[in-house]
């Protein structure tokens, strides 16, 4: 038996959107800036893609699309897209349980000499309205707050935070990798200057992404070439890859209104199956949550014995797939850096999983890897009981 429950890491390609690039490769191959017949043909691929993927957060202008290789490009045009704009150093804010694509891009940025300043959370990984609005400036210039944390699900109050940065006339950026596709997004609506999507986190071929930059916000390129994408992104796009994104968009929105609730059952049922195993605590906001994601910690993590990695590596023998947070440098295992940021011990922070589900999904995938997961815990740690008293 084989069971994938990976998906916030990446999701397999749907038959879709390889239909579409098989087409594209073989019959409308030409080079979208070409002015001939062959060029037009590709460049109206690209235009139907940016329609299908503003369609998915529901963007009043297809031209606020501006494709990327990926989220961590547009998480990086964002940031640095608009501190470029600046000869002297300004102010940043972001959250402490941002992407990896920026938090190291502001850790970039104060090399630079910037200020950046890095909100706190709680114990269920939400950034209070309050510490924002106390930590704004006079010369903060962008605040980036993620909208769903990869790693524990937590959804932020990203509305409510927007109201206040926009009150502030300082620029907001959420990075919405995890929460496109699977809970509905309106950019007319929600109060977002730039937001950050990734093809292949909704069933869309790896290497694309797209940032949503709001009509009027003003951004300097990354790359110096032929000036595509409205100029915010040269060099030759990659039509087929780009096609099969916007399929694969355009199928996410139209299939939101049923897949998140079947997620939600499906999440739910894990829950409440895991919870009868001593020794896992549940990490993230349980309420304020992705619909796919469940994630836990050990409460006995020890990083060698007993870790995250160590029930990835179990499972895995088992042909199941989840993923683990803590991270192995050089040999020495590292604990979560979100869970730290959370309040975790640097015990619990190296015993953090995350389970996470998609498409082909099952009930019968969940009670299996419960009861593959209980059994890899009696194994390793024979002194606790398997269920809760």
């Amino acid at each position: 038996m084989q069971i994938y429950l990976d998906y916030s890491a990446t999701t397999p390609t749907r038959k879709e959107a390889i239909a579409v690039m098989q087409t594209i490769l073989t019959q409308q191959w030409g080079n979208p800036s070409s002015l001939h017949e062959w060029g037009q043909r590709a460049a109206t691929v690209i235009e139907q893609a940016r329609v299908q993927v503003a369609g998915l957060i529901n963007a009043a202008s297809p031209e606020s699309i501006v494709f990327t290789s990926g989220g961590t490009e547009a998480d990086n045009l964002a940031i640095m897209g608009v501190a470029r704009l600046y000869a002297v150093p300004q102010h940043l804010i972001i959250s402490s349980v941002e992407h990896s694509a920026i938090s190291e891009t502001a850790r970039f940025l104060e090399t630079w000499g910037w200020e950046v300043t890095r909100l706190s959370v709680d114990v269920k990984g939400r950034v209070n309205p309050l510490d924002l609005k106390a930590a704004l400036r006079h010369n903060t210039v962008l605040v980036s707050i993620i909208y769903g944390q990869s790693e524990v699900g937590t959804v932020q109050p990203i509305a409510e935070l927007g109201k206040i940065v926009r009150s502030y006339g300082a620029l907001f950026h959420t990075d919405a990798v995890q929460v496109a596709g699977r809970l509905p997004i309106d950019v007319q609506q929600l109060p977002v200057d730039l937001l950050s999507l990734s093809s292949h986190k909704i069933y869309g071929p790896q290497g694309a992404g797209a940032l949503y930059v709001r009509p009027g916000v003003e951004l300097i390129s990354l790359l110096g070439g032929g000036g595509q994408e409205m100029g915010l992104r040269s060099g030759t796009q990659a039509v087929p890859i780009i096609a099969g994104f916007g399929v694969a968009a355009e199928l996410a929105a139209e299939e939101l209104a049923t897949e998140t609730p079947r997620l939600i059952k499906l999440r739910d049922r894990a829950f409440a199956q895991l919870a009868e195993i001593p020794g896992l605590i549940p990490t993230g906001d349980v309420c304020d949550r992705l619909p796919h994601h469940v994630s836990m910690c050990l409460e006995n993590a020890d990083g060698e014995k007993l870790s995250g990695k160590t029930l990835v590596r179990q499972l895995n023998l088992a042909g199941i797939g989840i993923s683990a947070g803590a991270a192995c440098h050089s040999g020495k295992l590292s604990p979560s850096p979100i869970l730290l940021a959370m309040g975790y011990s640097e015990k619990a922070a190296l015993g953090g999983i995350r389970i996470t589900l998609g498409r082909d999904t099952t009930e019968a995938d969940i009670d299996w890897t419960v009861m593959v997961l209980k059994q890899v815990l009696q194994r390793l740690t024979p002194d606790l009981s398997l269920v809760k008293r």
